[in-house]
């Protein structure tokens, strides 16, 4: 407070006391200089834009980073999940030499050959150290789309277990004696063989009630791929040589090379990724798949089917007697029209006294199954119903 205080009629005193903040004046009272605000106040607005810029050039910078991040690492996820490298698949499976599969097999001899497919040959094998008993699927690389049959069935065996399905005991990827790549799967051995070879065999039959126990378990192994196993698997090339019958008789789907696994976002359809592997064999492949090359839970239920009504006419779907417009599914169609079921069943059966009216129902999801359209086709959910909700009766 700046006050005037008379102390004397001429002389007069000025205090200044607690007024702390003034300046200037005349030099007698001595107070601090002043300083320009207008100069503090430009001052204090370039150091607060310098910070502001400083602030939002780290906080771009830090975004930047980290969307780059986020980036790189979905692109190697989604490549490890699109493409799964070879080294990936193998992680399941305990590696093994090839040295030791060449002296289980004696040398990959004719006489351990069990059997050959489009892309392998599969030879008996026996471990020295334990007698264990193999089958030892071997890959033809030479031939084009080997390489791509051994990465599916690696692929669609890695994560899946199921009675019904031949195990995979290990694999194999190595190089031959001569330098060459060599790859193999081992799997259990069925010691009972294909259902090829029981269904066409002079010196041994199987009889209804084996035959149907067949049917079920193929089935259960078709539900557990396309329902039950995280992803759906579309199997491609279900036949008679591919099912495998174990010492109990049990039957085991295997032969996964030409498999097709499908999100379970995408549904039970989707196009296969090439159109250079015919997918199945003719007479058990749906028609769509020569059309379109196109992949479904319903094109294995077209197989099923077909390989149903071989079972039960003792008829392969490439019989000379089917010409013309006249194949299996329309042979067993007509049949059934007519009421003449038991006139085109396999005569091994009639030999038995069998239920006519568990026939009949055979054939029909055998029939129901292998329509041309898609749609039309039973799925797998009511073959398991229908096929365990009936029983076969014989007559006695």
């Amino acid at each position: 407070m700046l006050a005037w205080i008379p102390h004397s009629l001429v002389d007069l005193q000025i205090s200044v006391i607690g007024n702390t903040r003034l300046c200037g004046g005349i030099p007698e009272l001595h107070l601090s200089k002043c300083t320009s605000t207008s100069s503090d106040t430009k001052r204090k607005t370039r150091k607060l834009a310098v910070g502001v810029i400083i602030a939002i050039s780290l906080s771009s910078t830090v975004a930047g980073l980290a969307l780059l991040s986020f980036v790189l690492f979905y692109c190697c996820v989604k490549k490890k999940r699109d493409k799964p490298s070879e080294a990936r698949l193998a992680e399941s499976f305990e590696k093994i030499s090839y040295g030791r599969l060449f002296k289980a097999t004696e040398g990959f001899s004719v006489e351990n050959l069990i059997g050959t497919g489009s892309f392998s040959s599969v030879y008996k094998g026996v471990f020295d150290e334990n007698g264990f008993t193999v089958a030892i699927k071997v890959l033809n690389l030479q031939l084009r789309g080997g390489f791509k049959s051994f990465m599916a069935e690696c692929e669609a065996l890695r994560n899946i277990r199921h009675r019904n399905l031949v195990k995979v005991i290990t694999a194999c990827s190595s190089i031959d004696f001569q330098g060459n790549d060599f790859k193999a799967l081992v799997y259990d051995f069925m010691p009972n063989g294909s259902l090829e070879s029981w269904l066409y065999s002079v010196y041994r039959t199987l009889d209804l009630v084996q035959r149907i126990s067949i049917i079920k378990d193929v089935a259960l192994a078709l539900d557990y791929l396309h329902c039950r196993c995280g992803n759906v698997i579309v199997h491609c090339d279900l036949k008679p040589s591919n099912i495998l019958l174990d010492a109990d008789m049990v039957a085991h789907v295997g032969d996964f090379g030409l498999a097709k696994i499908l999100s379970l976002e995408n549904g039970s359809y989707a196009h296969a990724s090439s159109s250079s592997i015919i997918r199945g064999t003719i007479g058990y492949a749906p028609p769509e798949y020569g059309l379109a090359n196109e992949v479904s839970t319903s094109g294995d239920m077209y197989s099923y089917g077909i390989l149903l009504l071989e079972m039960l006419t003792g008829k392969k779907p490439v019989d000379p007697i089917f010409e013309g417009q006249l194949g299996l599914h329309s042979y067993a169609r007509i049949a059934l029209a007519d009421g003449c079921v038991l006139q085109i069943v396999d005569p091994v059966l009639l030999s038995e006294d069998v239920n006519e009216n568990s026939l009949i129902s055979l054939v029909k999801i055998g029939v129901q199954c292998s329509y041309e359209s898609p749609q039309d086709r039973m799925d797998i959910g009511t073959v398991i119903h229908k096929l365990f909700g009936t029983t076969f009766a014989s007559t006695s």
